[in-house]
């Protein structure tokens, strides 16, 4: 791009706009009742992708939530298209 490249019409997309800000932010609300611990991706030997989210681990009695982590990866795949596995950390 030039220096210029504002004046010819091409606008930056926002941060907040992007793709990966938008699964970040479904992910957020999918888990709503719990946080998120942390995050790993793991990539298959077939090239497929496998998000692993670790619940935090305090949530765990907090309003059944062990028994919606399919639900969780059942809505975030249906709205996102992309595989995730919901845990809790072993401590």
């Amino acid at each position: 791009l030039d220096k210029n490249y504002r004046a010819r019409g091409i606008k930056v997309r926002p941060r907040t706009r992007t793709l990966t800000s938008v699964h970040e932010a479904i992910l957020e609300d999918v888990v709503a009742p719990s946080e998120i611990y942390g995050k790993r991706t793991r990539i298959c030997v077939d090239g497929s992708k496998l998000l692993k989210v670790m619940l935090d681990p305090k949530d765990k009695d907090k309003e059944n939530v062990e028994a919606k982590l399919s639900t969780f990866a059942a809505v975030y795949k249906k709205l996102t298209n992309k595989e995730a596995q919901f845990t809790f950390p072993t401590v």
